[in-house]
Order: C-alpha cells, then structure tokens, then sequence
C-alpha cells in the first residue's frame, strides 16, 4: 500500500479553500432577499388597565439638571392617600415587579419595606434610583457625603430627597401631600440623609438597619478591624451603574480563598480594584480620621433637632449593620424635646422585621416577631402621621429575648439596674459578680496561618441564611480551640437580665506588636432541653464584637503595641436585650481573629494592614489577664420578669 503525504500546511489551505464563504459587495438584492414582516412591534405598549394600580414611570429634575428614575405604584381609586417613598441603590424596577401581577401586593412582595402594611392601608407607592445607580442619571458615590468637605458639589442625599419629595406632592393628584420615607441597610441610610433639612411634607421615616458609620460598627470595619468580605458587595456595586460585573470566585470556602490571598488589599489588586474610586478611598483611611468622622450620620444628626418623626428599626442579631440604629437614637435622644423620636429593637437578622420573625436559626421565639412589629408599631406610627389616625406605638418597643417577650419604655434601655462584673478567673470559670481575686493569667497562641472561623467552615459569602444567621450558630466549635480563651459560670440559680450595650475592659499582652482582640458573650443552654433537644448545650452568641489592638490610644492613629507589655482595651460589645435564664450558664470566649469576615492581623506593626506582605504575619502568644487588675466585662442590667423568668427556666 503506497501512502502519499502532504505537508500540513497544504492540507489546510485545501480546506480553507472549501470552508471559506464567498465574499459579497454592496448591498444585498432586495428583490432577491425579501424582508419578512417582524411579529414583534417597533414599541409595544402594554395594556394594564386591568391592573389594580396605576404604574408610572417617571424621571424627576433634581435642582442641578440631573434626573432621577422614579417608580410610582398608586392604588386604583385612590384618593388623599399617603406616599411611601423609598431611595434604593438596587434597581427601582426590580423592586417594584419582583412578580408580574396585575395586584400590587404581589407585584410589591419582594419589597423590603413591609408590603403588607402598604397595600392594606392604601398608600402610594414610590421608589426611586439613587443618583448614578440603575436608571438614574448622574455619579454614583457611595452613601454619599453631605454638602461639605467631603463633598464639594451642592448636591446630596438630602437635597436629592427634598426634591422628589417636593416634585411627588405636587404631580400625583391622589396624594393627600404627607410623605413617609423608608428602608433597610443602603435603603435605611437614605431616611436619615433626608431628615437632614427635610422637605415640608415628609412627616415621617423609618430607617431600619440603617448605614450609619462604616468604620465604627457597620459595613466596612468594627473598631479599626476591616470585613474583607465586603470586597465583594464593593466591587459589584461600585464597578458599574447596573452591577453589572459579578465577582467571580473558585473556591467553595472563602476560608480558604482569603487565606491564599494573604491580605485585603493583595485580593483586591488581583481583582483590578484600584479602579474602583471608593475601594482607593477604604484603602487609604484605614483610621478613623476626618474621612470616616465627618460622614458619621449619628455625629451629623447629633447635631440637629428632631423635627420630622423618626422609627429607628435595629436588629439585635443584625449581621451587617449592628451598631448604626442604636448610634443615631443615642445621638438624637438628647434633642428630642418634642417626643419625636422612636426605637424599635427585635430579635433579628439585617431586615428580618419584614419577613417571619418567629425564629433566627436554631432560636425560636414563640411568635411572629416580625409581624407583630409590622402590624402592632409600624402601621399606627404611619397611619398617625399620613392619616392623622388617633394613637402612637410607645416611644420604644423592644423584644426581650431569652423571656421572648415585648416591652415598651420611654427610652432606652428600658431599665437600668446598674452594671453587672464578669471577672474571667485563670482556672477558665468566669465569676458572676463580687470582689475580684488574686491575679492571674490564661495563655493562648495566635496563629495567623490558621486563624479562628467566624462561622463554621465551609465558609460561604455574605448571602443566605449560612450569612444571616451566623451570629446565632452556635459557638461549641469555637470554645473548644486552643486559640480561643474561654470562661464559664457556675448554673445559674437566678435569671440575669442585661439591657444596652456591655462593656469591655480586656486586660492583655502580646509577644508581637498588633493584635486583634475579639470577645464574645454567650448564653449557655442545659446539657438537655427537652422542648428542643438540639438546644442542648448551645452556645448562643448574645454580644461579640471585635477590637484592632493598634487603635488602643485612640481610634485616629495606629500605634504599635509594646510587646509583652500588659495593656487595656476598652471597648463596648454591641447591644444586647435579654435574659440569662435560672439553669443556664454565661460564657466569654476572647480570641484574636474571626476569619475571614475580617482581615488578619499580621500581629507585627505595619503601617496599613491591607498591604501586609506574606512575612509580616507571625505566631503571637497572647495573656489574658485574670483577677485584681485584669479584665472585666461589665452588663448593663435591665429588670427581669419574675414570672417569665421562672417559667422559661431550661427553656430554648
């Protein structure tokens, strides 16, 4: 058999020569290639006179020319109907059609902002793009600043609300004038942007779970430490009008992901966020200087009366914004002569008032929270101020987890009864009141390579309910690492009931010359719960927060710690309302690191911790001092029900 060979490159030609279409010059034969009528109209208008709600779509002038893409939803035959207004930078027209549906119920359902309470009460529905996002016209800074140093144009959040507010009442004929703002997280920040100099016919806002202070206790950092897995949300949100990029992501433990990039700033290089405007301005302030001071909305309101009615929604399990609602009320609370001002605190994740409240986890509260919230506080606080209906919700309503229980007050906390010592001994038992004892110390050794998780491993992104209820899984895994310093009460014979904010005073020292300093209170179930077997033993989270050691002297410059020095670090734990039940014990655990929501400590000095390179993280032995002169974490005690107490003993 004779074989005859061809060079490769001839046998491609060849079948480039078969494979290649003829070119065509000019324009096709119309004659030849006949148009086939589209079925599909140039602009097709949908009937929706059916519907029973009016829907339209509008573009309103703000005062420098830019417009803004606005949704209203008005009920059919409305007539001198209230309007609940909405700022979103999450797209109007996904929250106003999550459902096709010719009801507006339906068509509102995914709207974070309580459509029960909307479509049974009548009011006109508006929600509207913020500048620069989605439909809207204009740049995009995120929550952006005041008029003022950190903002030089003349516009803002508060003169952008002002003038839809003013554009809303005079162009939809069915409203009766009145305007009511609200929102949660992003969407709760805008109510407390337009209180600031408000337009005349906004009578009320709810801002719930709102954005307040980015460096403080929300988004971006608690006490200095940074939640890179907010890198994310920043990239997504801040790379295009409409989110357009997705962050893209190859492992299936974020554990593992951060772990490999080192530090926050080397994962955000990698994902080209150096062209992102607000990431620059995160990386650049790691401190609380006049960056992070002068946008804090709680100092901005401080400062101003209350003049429109305001709801602050906090939630007291609230994985994104824990520390912005309590802030604001504390700031506003002294300026509010006029009675204007209330609270609402509930035993939630970030905005679960507007969906089932009945549990956050494993917890079970015995009721709809939630809906107790929406029907009982938020619907005559509206109907009050857009319908002059008679009777107000108390100044504050506040769940009382641990007797599941609601109770109102004319502040907050509701009642105050004094502090209450946790002194954590050497022998790891943690002493519930009383003088303190001889000095001593536990030890523990901080490894950067293999930091404390967060939340059980596999560790996912913040979404989900792995996300929202990660605050109330429980903290068994975390009490029996050698990392972790933990201390445990004798059962307890007698509830104790804590209401506010507690307060750290940890006394430590480190080998290396940063550290991170995370402590955590914890209600600790019976071995057995018979309501609830799988609450046996449960480690229930009550207040954790974390603290970087650097800010110790103050939060407006870094400073390296002395090695092996003793030192305190004082800080508050984020606030609590609930009720240590007889037969339960009270645990802290004291670590330092909570990976990977926040970003290593590299546990040597470096002058900005999101550039740490690879051989500045190190081992650290850390001493948590015990007895006279060392830590103590002080409660804030609030008073018990007796009655609640007893018969919730054991209970879950």
């Amino acid at each position: 058999m004779i074989r005859t060979r061809f060079p490769l490159r001839t046998l491609a030609a060849a079948l480039l020569s078969v494979l290649v279409l003829p070119a065509f010059a000019g324009a096709p034969d119309k004659a030849k290639y006949p148009a086939f009528p589209s079925e599909t109209p140039a602009d097709f208008k949908p009937v929706t006179t059916w519907f029973d709600y009016d829907k339209r779509d509008v573009m309103i002038p703000m005062r420098d020319g830019v417009k803004l893409h606005t949704v209203i939803l008005v009920p059919k035959g409305a007539k001198n109907a209230g309007i609940l207004f909405t700022r979103t930078p999450y797209d109007a027209d996904d929250m106003t059609s999550a459902v096709e549906s010719g009801h507006l119920a339906v068509a509102v359902s995914h709207d974070d902002d309580a459509s029960d309470v909307l479509v049974e009460d009548g009011y006109i529905r508006v929600v509207q793009d913020i500048r620069g996002k989605y439909g809207s016209e204009g740049d995009y800074v995120m929550n952006r600043p005041l008029h003022g140093p950190l903002n030089p144009t003349p516009v803002d959040d508060s003169t952008d609300a002002y003038d839809t507010i003013d554009w809303l009442v005079h162009h939809v004929p069915e409203s009766n004038g009145r305007v009511a703002i609200l929102g949660i997280s992003y969407d709760g920040f805008e109510p407390l942007m337009a209180i600031v100099h408000p337009h005349p016919a906004l009578k009320a806002a709810v801002p719930m779970n709102p954005m307040v202070d980015g460096w403080m206790g929300d988004d971006w950092f608690h006490h200095g430490a940074f939640r890179q897995q907010n890198l994310q949300y920043i990239y997504e949100q801040t790379a295009s009008r409409k989110n357009r990029y997705k962050w893209a992501n190859n492992h299936a433990d974020d554990y593992q992901f951060f772990l490999e990039g080192v530090s926050a700033g080397a994962v955000a290089k990698r994902y080209g966020m150096e062209q992102l405007g607000f990431w620059n301005k995160v990386a650049a302030h790691p401190a609380y200087d006049a960056f992070w001071s002068e946008q804090a909305v709680d100092k901005i309101l401080g400062r101003e009366p209350v003049s429109v009615p305001t709801m602050l929604v906090a939630s007291l399990w609230d994985q994104e914004d824990i520390y912005g609602a309590f802030a604001v009320y504390k700031a506003m609370a002294p300026h509010d002569d006029a009675h204007r001002l209330f609270l609402v605190a509930g035993p939630w994740f970030h905005g679960q008032e507007v969906g089932d409240g009945s549990s956050l986890g494993a917890v079970r509260f015995g009721s709809d929270t939630g809906l107790y919230f929406r029907q009982h506080v938020l619907r005559p606080f509206l109907a009050h101020y857009l319908k002059d209906r008679p009777g107000l919700p108390a100044p504050v309503n506040a769940f009382v987890t641990g007797e599941n229980r609601w109770e109102t007050g004319n502040g907050w906390p509701t009642s105050a009864q004094g502090t209450l010592d946790l002194r954590p001994q050497p022998d790891h038992s943690l002493q519930v009141g009383g003088e303190a004892q001889a000095a001593g110390s536990v030890a523990y050794v901080s490894d950067p390579q293999h930091p404390v998780p967060y939340r059980p491993r596999p560790v996912g992104p913040m979404s989900g309910k792995g996300w929202q209820h990660w605050l109330t899984s429980d903290q068994r895994e975390a009490s029996t690492r050698p990392d972790v310093a933990t201390f445990t009460s004798p059962v307890l014979t007698e509830a104790v009931r804590i209401s506010g904010a507690p307060r750290v005073h940890l006394v430590a020292s480190t080998s290396g010359t940063d550290a991170d300093w995370v402590v955590k209170l914890i209600d600790v179930y019976p071995d057995q719960v018979a309501a609830q077997p799988e609450m046996g033993g449960y480690q229930l989270g009550i207040s954790m927060d974390i603290f970087r050691g650097r800010y110790r002297e103050g939060f407006t410059q870094a400073k390296a710690l002395a090695a092996n020095a003793t030192l305190p670090y004082d800080f508050s734990l984020p606030n609590a309302n609930h009720v240590f039940l007889p037969g339960h014990r009270i645990m802290v655990q004291v670590q330092s690191s909570w990976f990977p929501l926040y970003d290593r400590n590299p546990q040597t000095f470096v002058p900005n911790i999101f550039f740490a390179q690879p051989s500045d993280y190190v081992t650290a032995e850390q001493h948590v001092i015990t007895g006279q002169g060392g830590t103590v974490i002080a409660l804030p005690l609030g008073k018990a029900d007796a009655d609640a107490a007893s018969a919730g003993a054991g209970a879950p």
